[in-house]
């Protein structure tokens, strides 16, 4: 009796010491579902890829501006070049040594040749170009613009799918803690009937079998209410991870399973009779974006057989000296502008074979899309076909506990006249508790799939129609 007893203390203590210390932060499931679409990792890493395809697309636009360009060099000379000349250098100079002559013209000769340059060499400059006519620059702006919508789509696919593992999780913690306050249930009627017949058997009114009986189903429930325990601290753990929030908050579910029960029939028919269609399933969006991109690379590898046209222009200063003295310099200016055409005639069937292998990706991409499509929509038949099971199920397993109770209610007044056994009195206590477990399961279950079904359509979280409070 007395391990019993403690075992019942340390099963109200955690609790009482809990609520004791620090209370729970109760949430709700709408603010569930704002501080998950501000704080999970998931929608702020899509966010992310939004802003940096925004980036790109400005890189991509900035090819349409000319492109400025400065430079500077400088080259010393360690050997010069030597230039050599097939006629009679005396004639330049009026006669005399050829030799001499070389000499005198460079001030430096070598094997009859004439040394040319100076030893330092300075170079500046600024150098710009820009595309006239280039077809397939302006049709990568195209899909470039397709990207950040491509990106954008992903992140409402990022928030859509947070939004559905929020409710799905929450609904786990109002089950599991229906589950907790079941089994609880359970152990306080077993304890309870224990007390009793331990009074009984001290007045020797019950034997010695129903004690050691009454006892087992002590012992037994306390297993079922630890795990079941378990089961719901484990729950609000994912909760919490799925939200982005710190694992050590102490948070808690608001409401429970019964607050939605109220609504199932109605969702059902709303369900049934609203137009459910793909045409806002992130996934069916993104690949018409993909279809249209490869659709523009088709063209794009098509356009590679354009003639292009760039204007180019230069500007460039030049200094060749023999010393260091700068202020003494003589730079040469020398500039230019231009137009550049060019004009695609072979590359071996390079362009012709991007061309057909862009066509058999958007093919591909069909067939994806096609069977996506019919993946989707079995997907929404086996959501209606579980949410018109657990409404089926829901008023079976509420007129089963309605039955279970009253035979419970019997079974313990007629235990206490001494009508019926230990063993009736447990069977109806098993029957009530599956029963009051199936109601709780029949509302998980349409909550789960109505999520789901929410998901598929592509529903957003402001959606009063596919609203779940």
């Amino acid at each position: 009796m007395i391990g019993i007893l403690f075992c019942a203390a340390l099963l109200a203590s955690p609790a009482d010491t809990a609520a004791v210390e620090t209370a729970p932060t109760v949430i709700t499931l709408e603010q569930a579902l704002q501080i998950a679409l501000s704080e999970s990792p998931t929608v702020k890493i899509a966010d992310k890829e939004v802003e940096r395809t925004g980036y790109s697309r400005k890189g991509t636009y900035s090819a349409l501006f000319p492109t400025i360009d400065g430079s500077a060099s400088y080259q010393r000379t360690i050997k010069k070049q030597v230039m050599y000349m097939d006629f009679d250098m005396s004639s330049i100079t009026g006669g005399g040594d050829s030799s001499q002559a070389a000499a005198s013209s460079s001030g430096t000769s070598s094997g009859g040749g004439i040394e040319v340059g100076r030893w330092n060499t300075w170079t500046g400059g600024v150098t710009a170009a820009m595309p006239l006519v280039n077809a397939q620059l302006w049709k990568s702006l195209k899909i470039s613009d397709l990207d950040v919508e491509l990106s954008v789509e992903k992140a409402r696919s990022s928030r859509l799918q947070t939004v559905e593992q929020v409710k799905q999780t929450y609904f786990v913690c109002l089950l599991a803690r229906e589950a907790f306050n079941v089994y609880k249930s359970v152990y306080e009627n077993a304890l309870e009937n224990l007390e009793q017949i331990q009074r009984k058997y001290n007045a020797q009114k019950a034997s010695e079998l129903e004690l050691t009986r009454a006892k087992t189903s002590v012992a037994n429930a306390i297993p079922d209410v630890y795990d079941a325990e378990s089961s719901l601290y484990i729950s609000l753990w994912q909760l919490k991870a799925v939200m982005g929030v710190n694992l050590e908050e102490n948070i808690d579910v608001a409401g429970s399973l019964n607050d939605y029960a109220d609504n199932m029939t109605s969702d059902m028919m709303d369900a049934e009779s609203g137009e459910l269609t793909l045409e806002n399933n992130s996934s069916m969006r993104q690949l018409a974006l993909q279809a249209e991109q490869l659709a523009n690379t088709v063209k794009l590898q098509q356009y590679a057989n354009i003639p292009s046209l760039a204007l180019a222009f230069s500007f460039n200063m030049n200094a060749m000296t023999n010393d260091f003295k700068f202020s003494e310099y003589k730079w040469s200016p020398y500039s230019y502008a231009g137009l550049s055409l060019s004009i695609p005639i072979f590359a071996g069937g390079k362009r012709s074979s991007a061309i057909k292998q862009a066509r058999v990706q958007a093919q591909e991409l069909d067939l994806q899309r096609e069977n996506t499509e019919r993946q989707l929509k079995i997907s929404i038949r086996q959501d209606l076909n579980t949410m018109e099971t657990a409404v089926k199920s829901y008023a079976a397993a509420v007129s089963a506990v309605e039955s279970a109770r009253k035979a419970y209610d019997i079974a313990v007044k007629s235990y206490d006249v001494g009508r019926s056994t230990l063993t009736d009195l447990n069977s109806a206590q098993l029957a009530l508790t599956q029963a009051q477990l199936s109601v709780a399961q029949a509302v998980y279950n349409f909550m789960v799939a109505k999520a789901d079904l929410e998901g598929v359509i592509g529903a957003d979280f402001t959606d009063t129609k596919y609203q779940t409070e």
